[in-house]
């Protein structure tokens, strides 16, 4: 269940029978002529359809993440560090006095990666708990589907332009955009990314067919919610 669609007597009469939770975690940034909110989108998505059939909540998505380096986009929003793993934190501490114990971070943003350091600092300070952080858009199943459909695939390309993340009015090129330097890119300043990667289109064809996409999603959430369902210890 959605949390958006419970109220708390719901949740705690779940509590009496399961103690796992679900939090997506994305950010707002630009994904070129995409939504600015594709990371969460897609990781509250991915998130919500693999644990309906295990009846597991999925709590709102953090929509905030670190992406410093996309500044130069207006629209973007960046969070520090140490403001993102306050709020994960926060959010871990109030689930654990609820009596959750077993959390799956879906993760859809590559810059979020020190939340899973943190979560093994979290999880140390809570020793009856498991923490799982998960990149569901690079996990071993999901990550094979994109190579198999087109390895020249990244950052606001064809990979993340699902129905749901597409905007109306909005024609996407049809030409394959070469990849980036990331040598030009890496350790720049944010103008200097806007210069280099043009559009945020980081490489690759900026949208591919319906049934490509369709196949590949129906592999994130199954991925996913294995992920959900295995055994935590």
């Amino acid at each position: 269940m959605k949390i958006h669609d419970a109220n708390w007597m719901q949740v705690e009469n779940y509590l009496k029978r399961d103690d796992r939770a679900v939090l997506p975690i994305g950010s707002t940034e630009q994904h070129a002529g995409l939504s600015l909110m594709v990371d969460s989108i897609l990781a509250e998505r991915v998130s919500a359809e693999a644990a309906e059939p295990l009846g597991v909540p999925v709590f709102p998505p953090l929509s905030y993440g670190i992406t410093p380096y996309f500044m130069g986009f207006p629209g973007t929003v960046s969070l520090r560090v140490e403001t993102l793993i306050h709020v994960v934190r926060d959010v871990l501490d109030s689930l654990y006095a609820h009596g959750f114990r077993r959390f799956a971070l879906v993760n859809g943003h590559g810059g979020n990666q020190p939340v899973q350091s943190y979560a093994v600092e979290w999880v140390a300070a809570h020793p009856d708990s498991r923490v799982k952080f998960y990149n569901w858009w690079n996990a071993p199943k999901t990550w094979a589907v994109v190579k198999a459909i087109d390895p020249v695939a990244s950052h606001a390309s064809w990979m993340e332009n699902f129905t749901w993340t597409r905007l109306a009015g909005v024609e996407p090129p049809t030409q394959q955009k070469p990849m980036v330097d990331f040598d030009k890119v890496r350790g720049g300043s944010a103008a200097d990314v806007r210069r280099h990667i043009g559009d945020g289109n980081f490489g690759g064809y900026y949208q591919r067919s319906e049934a490509e996409m369709a196949a590949l999603w129906d592999v994130a959430v199954v991925e996913t919610r294995a992920l959900i369902a295995q055994d935590w210890e």
